[in-house]
């Protein structure tokens, strides 16, 4: 009779060969801007794409002076965040949440995240806006 498949021997091997290939990776924290923070003038684009990529369940923190009056809002789609239409967007923090640790948002879902500070121009002259793709962990 020929045998046909893996023997036991093999599966194990085969099992801890992909057991260690596999990445372990824990969720971090990550300050929007860095030392810069949340603040107007920052080119948010660039630094997504130089500290990408994000993953599932990281945090980001906007840090804010509270005297500067920013915000961070979620739009809904990318029309409204092109646009900076906030008709539809939720108010995540308020100008007074920045402050101190700033505030935290979870990247719980895989979904394109779009994020702006609603206050005056901070986002039609496009600088406090921010649009984050979150990659699941492997």
């Amino acid at each position: 009779m020929a045998s046909s498949g893996f023997n036991a021997q093999q599966n194990v091997l085969l099992l801890a060969v992909a057991a260690s290939l596999l990445t372990v990776t824990r969720a971090t924290t990550v300050i929007v801007g860095d030392s810069g923070n949340w603040r107007y003038g920052y080119n948010y684009k660039e630094w997504a794409a130089n500290t990408a990529p994000f993953y599932f369940q990281d945090t980001l923190v906007f840090k804010y002076d509270n005297e500067t009056a920013h915000s961070v809002y979620m739009l809904p789609n990318l029309r409204s965040y092109l646009q900076c239409d906030f008709s539809k967007a939720k108010l995540l923090a308020d100008p007074t949440q920045g402050g101190g640790d700033g505030f935290q948002f979870v990247l719980n879902q895989w979904r394109v995240f779009y994020f702006a500070s609603g206050e005056g121009i901070d986002c039609k002259d496009g600088q406090m806006k921010l649009d984050v793709v979150p990659w699941p962990r492997f």
